[in-house]
């Protein structure tokens, strides 16, 4: 048996409140049989323990009969725990609540008690209707078309029964319009996550490719459900981010801002989750626009939410990531790479705690801005700690473009800290890395070959004249061609170039560009 399988209980155990422990052992302590007392002596080991260990768990209850059949009571106590977090959670949702009362509906009708069950369906279809939920509204219809049908559709008239068919025919066309949402959302999120933004016609054609048909149709209506129009404008900002349109991108962010302000307090208000993503996406892009004024009254609402939500380790995780994220981004893009640095022992503490439950990619892009503000503050050896974190990390995906920017910038790391024995090799194994994967675009090269030259030069004017046909050429690049102008997203290549040709500091050039783009901005 696996070891996540053996490990299922004591995850749940781990997962549970003060409260939901609290009302298990209520529960247990109803019930004295002396299985149920090992239960709950089973239950308070395991919620002692630091990590799961089967090996000290038979120590402790050595000669206790139920280690002879352990894996049974294992799975009963598990059974025993989700029926107590299910009683404890019976009222503490919408759907919990419909559902329980589509469970006593069933008992009624059992009971032939028809038109009790029918009221009590109306009821649920009611609170159905009024938080969206179209898919328990098919379902309850579902439950009373067959009270129709057994009492021979008494008292139903042609009129209603065409309301209740298009009242059905309405719900199935919203979850089917959700369904294609999400479909072209995975495929889209799929490809972004491996390719990133678009560098080429050829990769902006198949983001265009996969969004075609949402993009063939109207803005949805305000009678749709929100998490459907939520999931549009989410889909199509994702979109025009994938192809580089920012602009465009932002809009779509700022109706789903409005979303969120609508429905805020309501019965259909967006979940904190998405929330979580709407801002940090807004934030970002605000940002990178130069908006920011907009920028940080994004982050303070992001850092508002965070102070009241009561989270789960999942949001928690992603509060943590999505924050520590833009902070860095904001402090790299405006050239405050000594701030940007100050963030990385938190970073690191935090990552260490979380482990692999933080998603690779979502890591690995942490660790990247982290490197990249100790090059801004002249530690290259702290970067290149941070750069072999991402390299040699066994659960990121090596189609990742992360992956390819991060060997990038370690050949610059190289560069600085004089690793000339290393320098050919890791030059070669770069190219051969994005040759392979199809990721050889023109700023690549241009690099690589600029990376190669100056390994093997010696002479100091040589070196001024190849640092000045890098600078020149990335400037006439990412100006024709905004498909390449991507890779500076991830490290500002040619402010680097800058810096090393006119003999300035990174930092001060990054500053410079930046209060120039806030400028324009306004």
């Amino acid at each position: 048996m696996s070891g996540k399988v053996n490990e299922a209980l004591y995850d749940l155990v781990q997962s549970m409140s003060k409260s939901e422990k609290r009302y298990f052992k209520l529960m247990s302590s109803r019930h004295t049989i002396g299985s149920e007392n090992n239960y709950v002596r089973i239950f308070d080991y395991l919620d002692r323990l630091p990590s799961y260990d089967e090996n000290a768990l038979f120590d402790y209850f050595k000669g206790e009969a139920f280690l002879k059949r352990f894996s049974i009571t294992k799975k009963r106590l598990y059974d025993h725990i989700l029926s107590a977090l299910d009683a404890f959670h019976a009222s503490s949702s919408i759907e919990a609540q419909i559902h329980k009362m589509l469970h006593a509906s069933d008992i009624l009708y059992d009971r032939s008690l028809y038109d009790q069950s029918r009221r009590l369906l109306r009821s649920a279809e009611k609170l159905a209707l009024k938080h969206e939920k179209p898919a328990l509204v098919i379902e309850i219809g579902n439950k009373q078309k067959r009270i129709l049908e057994t009492t021979g559709y008494s008292g139903m008239s042609a009129t209603q029964m065409n309301d209740f068919t298009e009242k059905e025919n309405t719900q199935i066309q919203s979850l089917q319009y959700y369904a294609t949402l999400w479909k072209i959302k995975s495929r889209l999120f799929g490809l972004l996550s491996k390719k990133g933004v678009a560098r080429s016609k050829e990769d902006a054609a198949l983001y265009k490719e996969i969004c075609q048909e949402i993009l063939d149709r109207d803005e949805p209506s305000a009678e749709l459900a929100t998490e459907a129009r939520y999931l549009y404008y989410h889909v199509i900002s994702a979109y025009y981010y994938a192809i580089a349109n920012l602009d465009k991108s932002l809009e779509a962010l700022h109706k789903n801002l409005e979303l969120m302000k609508q429905s805020t307090g309501g019965p259909c208000a967006i979940e904190v989750n998405k929330q979580v993503s709407v801002l940090t996406n807004a934030i970002y892009i605000s940002d990178k626009l130069g908006d920011y004024k907009s920028s940080i009254s994004y982050l303070n609402q992001l850092k508002t939410i965070a102070s009241k939500v009561s989270a789960n380790e999942d949001l928690e995780i992603k509060l943590f990531s999505s924050i520590n994220s833009i902070e860095l981004s904001m402090n790299l893009r405006k050239g405050d790479f000594t701030n940007a640095a100050s963030i990385a022992t938190n970073v690191k503490m935090k990552l260490d705690e979380f482990g692999s439950k933080v998603v690779p990619a979502r890591r690995a892009f942490l660790e990247f801005k982290v490197a990249v503000a100790y090059i801004g503050i002249g530690d290259f050896s702290q970067a290149l700690k941070w750069v072999n974190r991402i390299l040699n990390d066994g659960e990121l995906d090596q189609t990742e473009d992360i992956i390819s920017f991060t060997q990038l910038l370690e050949l610059l790391i190289h560069l600085e800290l004089n690793h000339d024995k290393l320098l050919p090799y890791s030059i070669k194994s770069t190219q051969r890395f994005l040759k392979t994967r199809n990721r050889l675009y023109s700023f690549e090269k241009v690099f690589l070959q600029f990376i190669g030259k100056l390994s093997k030069c010696d002479d100091r004017f040589d070196i001024d004249r190849y640092w000045g046909d890098l600078y020149n050429e990335l400037a006439t690049l990412t100006d024709d061609d905004a498909f390449e102008s991507v890779a500076l997203d991830y490290f500002d290549f040619q402010s680097w170039a800058e810096a090393k040709l006119k003999g300035r500091d990174f930092e001060s050039v990054v500053r410079e560009k930046y209060n120039k783009t806030v400028r324009q901005a306004s």
